[in-house]
């Protein structure tokens, strides 16, 4: 592969803090320069002053392969990610079968290199086949490249089984990652308790279940000395017993994902299954807490919690419809929504989709240097487009922000300095 030289480009880097105009030589899938010294042979972009960054790392995502392949394979998964921006993708794993083989884990991250275009990063189940009940084998999960443990879109609802799974994570220097529902509390709910669910005569979910859980493993963390990452935070409450947990020093970390901070619980509207989600969409304050904790840092990352669902999923009556949105070619868009509302700067934006997330699952993305892997993305901040289901990349459509207007596009995505997208 011929070595790449990307001129007159905005260089952003949220790692180092770097913000300047410049130039990048690409070489042999590294990035070999960041002065943009002339390379003899080279091919020559013109980025035309848009901003060159990281390839996105998006710590969430659920994927339908293996087991449930009309909703969404690794190969269309990957399509949408590459005009996402997205280079780095941690996948769920309460798939069909569960990946609590090492074999399952070792089969996903060869599945992401074949596409050429996504490093696929497995979670490996916490517990047998997602069921909450017996531990998987950890030790052999890790090796095998798991990243971390997690039963997915379940809460480990037993709190002894939680106390295990941390402590014995830890050991292997791995983070247990929970859905924060306490199930009981929450039920068949299908939208958040109160005045809109009443009135449009839905079974509601109380907000409460997800600080209810939180608190709960807040203090296994202290009990246990492990790493509790909470996934989708959507609550006030939540949020303030997470600020309260890491201002103490505990194992303590979280991410939220671009629908509880860009939109409320009125875009369920009239019964649509499109805003369906899973935790479901909150009152306008919890909206407005997570804008804030995004801001002062409580929240460690964004990630696109993309939860494909057909059509014959979705078209049910609400109770009865599934949760979940895609969220892959959405994820920047919507998060620099929240840059040109004033609420995030850009550098601390891209922080959350780049360096951070990578930090939280220990692996070399996310950052520009000399010598790190060319997983790239350029972007133009301004480029105005709307979201359309049935237009978007790869097979899922379900995308809860259908009609919405955004500003900031992916010009080109780079994996390993060969173009992916764009």
């Amino acid at each position: 592969m011929r070595d790449l030289l990307i001129t007159n480009a905005r260089l952003l880097d949220p790692a180092s803090g770097l913000d300047a105009p410049g130039a990048m030589l690409v070489s042999g899938g590294r990035i070999k320069s960041l002065t943009g010294a002339p390379a003899e042979g080279a091919e020559v972009l013109d980025a035309g002053g848009a901003i060159l960054c990281p390839g996105l790392v998006d710590m969430r995502a659920a994927l339908g392969e293996p087991g449930a392949e009309h909703r969404e394979t690794i190969a269309s998964a990957a399509q949408a990610a590459a005009a996402g921006g997205i280079t780095t993708l941690a996948v769920l794993p309460d798939t069909n079968p569960a990946l609590d083989d090492p074999a399952l884990v070792e089969f996903m991250i060869r599945r992401g290199e074949a596409t050429g275009s996504l490093t696929l990063l497995p979670y490996a189940a916490a517990t047998k086949g997602c069921a909450g009940k017996e531990l998987s084998e950890y030790g052999l999960l890790r090796e095998a490249g798991a990243v971390a443990f997690t039963d997915g879109a379940r809460a480990i609802a037993a709190a002894r089984t939680m106390r295990l799974a941390l402590s014995y994570a830890r050991g292997f220097g791995a983070m247990v990652v929970q859905h924060p529902e306490e199930p009981s509390l929450a039920g068949q709910g299908a939208a958040t308790e109160g005045e809109l669910a009443t009135r449009l005569g839905l079974p509601g979910m109380p907000a409460a279940a997800e600080a209810i859980m939180v608190a709960r493993d807040i203090a296994l963390a202290r009990l246990t000395g492990g790493h509790v990452h909470f996934a989708h935070v959507s609550t006030a409450a939540a949020l303030d017993l997470l600020r309260a947990a890491k201002e103490e020093g505990l194992r303590v970390t979280c991410d939220t994902a671009p629908p509880y901070f860009d939109l409320n619980e009125t875009a369920i509207g009239d019964f649509r299954t499109y805003a369906k989600l899973s935790p479901p969409l909150r009152a306008e304050a919890d909206r407005l807490a997570v804008v804030a904790a995004l801001a002062d840092g409580t929240i460690d990352a964004i990630a696109s919690d993309h939860q494909p669902r057909d059509a014959d999923d979705k078209r049910l009556p609400f109770a009865q419809a599934e949760a979940g949105g895609a969220g892959l070619a959405t994820l920047l868009g919507v998060t620099l929504a929240r840059v040109h509302g004033g609420d995030l700067t850009l550098r601390d934006a891209l922080a959350l989709l780049t360096c951070r997330p990578a930090a939280l699952l220990g692996v070399e993305a996310g950052r520009l240097a000399e010598g790190a892997p060319a997983d790239l993305c350029l972007i133009a901040p301004d480029r105005a487009w709307q979201v359309r289901d049935g237009t978007l990349p790869g097979k899922a459509q379900n995308s809860p922000f259908d009609g919405r207007a955004l500003e900031g596009r992916v010009l080109a995505t780079f994996k390993a300095g060969r173009r992916v997208f764009g």
